[in-house]
């Protein structure tokens, strides 16, 4: 029996601070076939409104450093207007969707990251995902939108990279669907030369990945979005996509990356 196509498209950067883009967005996620989860970060406004608390936002190799002030900010900025706003327009489009952190329903579990040569603070590392509450949720007819927030049940919330979040998801829900996991952000793909926005590599193997990370082509941010796209495909998710707005649709545009 033929599985049923999943989608899984997580929104970050630039793409949640500007109304039109986002409209965009959720437009083409709207439009996909099948199921769909969204997943969103919001990693700037998180940092803009630690500013205007006179916190300074620390980053290490594109991964926030979440200290207890800090973690109270995000869960405001991710769970709080980031994702009702998203919940909110994706109605106006028609789409009955659902806003969700990994706490709600038990939906991702996770641990606080063991303490390594960087001490994150409250970044949660994901154990386990309730497959069974999110397909209840699909079969439903509800677009699941998880913010990056989960939860070490035990009452403790936990910063996710929301990568990560949507990475494992695609991968705990393969066995289930023919899942698609779609990385998107404002720009067009993996960029060959940073500097050059038409530079996008059409496709790119964990090899030269490694490559280019070493020569430092890759770096920051593009670094845990590229481990995780490479850790779905090694589960078995189906197809994974870096790619902007116009690769949400559309499968040619963006960065394919193949094991």
């Amino acid at each position: 029996m033929k599985k049923q196509q999943l989608t899984i498209l997580k929104i970050g950067g630039k793409l949640l601070e500007e109304d039109a883009k986002l409209e965009q967005v959720l437009q083409a996620f709207v439009s996909l076939e099948g199921f769909k989860i969204l997943v969103h970060g919001g990693g700037k406004a998180a940092s803009a409104l630690c500013l205007h608390l006179n916190i300074v936002p620390k980053v290490v190799k594109g991964r926030r450093i979440t200290d207890a002030a800090t973690l109270k900010v995000v869960t405001m900025a991710y769970a709080g207007w980031a994702n009702k706003t998203i919940v909110a327009k994706l109605q106006a489009l028609g789409c009955q969707s659902l806003g969700l952190t990994g706490a709600d329903l038990n939906a991702i579990q996770a641990h606080k990251r063991e303490l390594e040569t960087v001490d994150y603070g409250f970044v949660g590392d994901i154990d386990c995902i309730n497959t069974e509450v999110i397909r209840q949720l699909l079969e439903l007819g509800i677009a699941p939108v998880f913010c990056a927030i989960t939860h070490d049940k035990k009452g403790q919330l936990l910063n996710t990279n929301a990568d990560t979040i949507a990475a494992r998801l695609a991968s705990a829900l393969a066995p289930f669907f023919e899942t698609r996991l779609k990385l998107c952000f404002e720009k067009q793909g993996v960029l060959k030369n940073p500097d050059d926005e038409q530079s996008v590599l059409e496709r790119i193997r964990h090899s030269e990945f490694k490559l280019h990370q070493t020569n430092g082509v890759i770096s920051d941010g593009m670094i845990p979005k590229l481990d995780n796209a490479f850790y779905a495909l090694e589960q078995g998710v189906s197809e994974v996509f870096i790619c902007g707005i116009e690769g949400i649709a559309n499968s040619k545009k963006g960065t394919q990356p193949c094991l």
